[in-house]
C-alpha cells in the first residue's frame, strides 16, 4: 500500500496529505476544487481526475469531508470512491458523519471486496501542525493492523475502538465536549467580568486552573479578540451536536448541555455569525448578558 489518495483537500485535509508527503509517502490526491490544492501539488502530490481515478490507483485510499452528504457525493456514482475500489483496496474515512451511514458505507465496500475503516480525529489545525492529533479508528482488527503505521503519520495517538461505525460515535462523544466546554467557559468569564474582575485576569485564572483543557487554552484567545482564524466553524460545530442529539435519541441518553449548547449556536446563526469559530459562543452569551463581548 505504497501509493495513498487523499479526496477532500480542505484546511483539515490538506494539512493531512502535507505530513503524509513529509513522510514520504506518495500521494494522489482530489478535491471539488482543484485551485485550493494547487500548493499540495507544487509539493509533489500527484492529482487525480476523479475520486474513482484516485481509488483505482491506490491501494490506499482517504477521505476528509463536510458532511454525510458530501461523503456520498464523493463515493457514490460512476466517478466515485466505490466504483474505483476492489480486493485488496482500503479505504479510510476521516469525516464526522452519522454512524449509521458509515456501517451503510462499509458494507458497500466490502461488498466490492476491499475493506473500510473510520477514522475520525479528535483536535484541530493546531494540534495536527503540531504533530499531536490523535485519530480514533473503527473496522476490524486487521485492516487496522494493516493501516495504522500511516495513520500514525498523520497523528501519533491512534486508538481503535471497534468495529465499523464505533470511531465516528465515539467522535461525535468528544465533539460535544468541546462546545459544552466553550459554554461553560463563556459563563465562568462573564460571570467573573460582570461582577468586576477584568476580562483578561479572568482568562489568566481559568487557563492556569484545572478546568484549562487544551481546548480551553487554544480558544481563549477568541475570548480576547486576540484571535479571529476560524478553525471549526460555527455550522460545522452544530452539525456534530446535531449528530449527537439524534444518537442520544436512538441510544435513549439524555444529553441536556449538548441541548443547550446547540440552542446557542443556533441563536449565534441567527446573529449572523455561523462563519465564525465556534467559540463566537462566548459573544453570543456576552449580548445576552448585556457585555460588550467583542469590544469593537
Amino acid at each position: 500500500m505504497t501509493d495513498i489518495g487523499f479526496v477532500g483537500l480542505g484546511t483539515m485535509g490538506g494539512r493531512m496529505v502535507e505530513r503524509l508527503l513529509a513522510a514520504g509517502h506518495p500521494v494522489t490526491g482530489w478535491n471539488r476544487t482543484r485551485s485550493k490544492a494547487d500548493w499540495l501539488v507544487e509539493k509533489g502530490m500527484r492529482w487525480g481526475q476523479s475520486p474513482r481515478a484516485v481509488a483505482e490507483h491506490c491501494g490506499l485510499t482517504f477521505t476528509m469531508v463536510t458532511d454525510t452528504r458530501a461523503l456520498q457525493a464523493v463515493t457514490g456514482g460512476d466517478d466515485g470512491i466505490l466504483a474505483g475500489l476492489g480486493p485488496g483496496k482500503v479505504y479510510v474515512d476521516m469525516s464526522t458523519v452519522s454512524p449509521a451511514a458509515s456501517r451503510e458505507l462499509a458494507d458497500r465496500v466490502h461488498r466490492a471486496g476491499a475493506r473500510m475503516l473510520d477514522a475520525p480525529v479528535s483536535g484541530s489545525v493546531v494540534t495536527l501542525v503540531g504533530g499531536t492529533l490523535s485519530v480514533i479508528v473503527g473496522g476490524d482488527a486487521a485492516t487496522f493492523a494493516r493501516v495504522e503505521p500511516v495513520l500514525r503519520d498523520i497523528g501519533p495517538k491512534v486508538v481503535h475502538v471497534g468495529p465499523n461505525g464505533q470511531a465516528v460515535l465515539m467522535k461525535i462523544a468528544a465533539n460535544l465536549g468541546l462546545a459544552v466546554q466553550m459554554l461553560a467557559f463563556s459563563e465562568a468569564v462573564l460571570l467573573a467580568e460582570k461582577g468586576g474582575i477584568a476580562r483578561e485576569t479572568a482568562v489568566e485564572v481559568l487557563t492556569s486552573s484545572v478546568i484549562a483543557s487544551p481546548m480551553v487554552k487554544y480558544r481563549a484567545p477568541y475570548v480576547l479578540d486576540q484571535l479571529d482564524e476560524v478553525m471549526f466553524d460555527v455550522d460545522m460545530m452544530q452539525k456534530d451536536l446535531l449528530l449527537a442529539l439524534e444518537t442520544g435519541r436512538q441510544f435513549d441518553v439524555p444529553l441536556p448541555t449538548t441541548a443547550v449548547t446547540n440552542e446557542l449556536l443556533t441563536a449565534a446563526r441567527g446573529m449572523g455569525l455561523a462563519d465564525q469559530d465556534f467559540a463566537v459562543l462566548f459573544k453570543v452569551l456576552a449580548r445576552l448578558a448585556g457585555v460588550d463581548g467583542a469590544r469593537a
